[in-house]
Formats: structure tokens, sequence, C-alpha cells
């Protein structure tokens, strides 16, 4: 987890930074990072709040750019369904996009001493979040606007890191080149769903190629 702790340094930054530069105090948006845990979801609310944007339109953006992490939680079930509540709230909490890049070995989480360690980097990268929050709030109370530096790009490095190793067949390329392409499409279009209807369309497609490859190799 150490190398994605450093790669959201400028997130991080970025986040707390924003926040106070748009009139949060230096609790609240420290609160938020320790409360939401959410580098994405903080951004845009950050904006949306700052803009007086309705609650109801906030917590429905909020929701739907959190909503992956369901399909995380169902990823990662059944290796956790044996395990008692007291182990299971936490490992939610901390089921980062980062701690689900590192989920997929099929031991993940099913004894004690796994359940620790999955909680010890997830933990570890909560806490690198929040200090890279506080050196954002400290920057932007002492620094000019940080915003145009390009910090935003650690997101998308980020997800290109997390997703590039797990291209492994034909079925996971046509996800991600597909996603990617209906991302760009809709959201130069301006199509307020575009994370979403990308995210649907890809599935569909790595689906739909997963399923006639099957059928292909049974047939054979």
């Amino acid at each position: 987890m150490l190398p994605l702790c450093l790669a959201v340094i400028p997130w991080g930054i970025l986040c707390g930074s924003l926040a106070i530069q748009n009139g949060f105090t230096a609790v609240e948006t420290q609160a938020m990072s320790l409360l939401v845990f959410a580098g994405s979801a903080q951004l845009v609310a950050i904006e949306l709040i700052a803009g007086n944007t309705p609650l109801l339109t906030i917590l429905f953006t909020t929701f739907i750019i959190s909503s992956r992490h369901f399909l995380y939680g169902l990823a990662v079930r059944h290796k956790v369904i044996d395990q008692p509540m007291r182990w299971r709230l936490p490992v939610s909490f901390v089921l980062t996009d980062e701690l689900f890049a590192f989920s997929h070995h099929r031991k993940a989480y099913r004894t004690k001493i796994r359940l620790i360690y999955a909680l010890s980097a997830g933990f570890s990268f909560y806490t690198a979040w929040n200090l890279w929050t506080f050196i954002g709030i400290v920057a932007g109370s002492l620094l000019p606007d940080l915003t145009h530096l390009g910090l935003d790009f650690a997101i998308a490095a980020t997800f290109i890191a997390l997703v590039i190793p797990g291209i492994k067949n034909l079925a996971t390329l046509a996800t991600v080149i597909t996603a990617g392409v209906m991302a760009t499409l809709l959201k130069s279009q301006g199509f307020e769903l575009w994370l979403v209807a990308a995210a649907l369309t890809a599935m569909t497609v790595g689906y739909i190629i997963s399923r006639i490859k099957n059928k292909t190799e049974h047939n054979l």
C-alpha cells in the first residue's frame, strides 16, 4: 500500500486546499476526510457545497460516484461472510479502490492473520489520506490557489496504476477501453450521469465478450 499512499499526496493536498479555498473551516475539512474517506466524492461534494447546490443533488451525486463500493462489497462478500461483524464493519470502512485492488487473492480475509493484514493495509491508507488532507489544509491557508497546478491528475494516475495490471484477458481489455471511450464522449457532451452510463456500458461489453469466449471454448 505504501506506493499508493505516496501516490495520493497530490490528491489529498488538493482536497484539503480546495475545501479551505471554498470557505470550509479546517475542522470541517479534516472531519470530512476522517468520516467520509472517499477522495473523488469529497472533491465533488466540496465544489457542490461551495456552489450552494441543493442537498438532494449533493447526496445523489456523491451516492452515484461512490456506488462502485457496493460492487466491491459484493466481490469480497463470500470471503468475509463467515467473519464476525466486528471484523466485517472495519473491513467495509477501509475497502477503498486501493485495498480492493489487493483483495483478489483467493485466501484474502479468510483467516484472522489475513484480516489483520488487510486492516493494517487499509488503515495505513486512511492515516496517509488524513495526513495529506491536513497538509492541504495548511497549504490552502498559506499558499495561493493550488487548483491550477494540475494536482487533480493524481486521481487519474492512481486509477490507471490500479487498473492496468488487472488487464489479463480480452474481456477486461474491452471493458477498460469501452469505459474510457464512453466516459470521454459522454462527459464532453455534458451528460450528467456519464460515469454511471460509461461503467454500465463497459461492464455489459465485458460480460458479453466473456460469455462469447466461454461459449466458444466450451464448443471446442
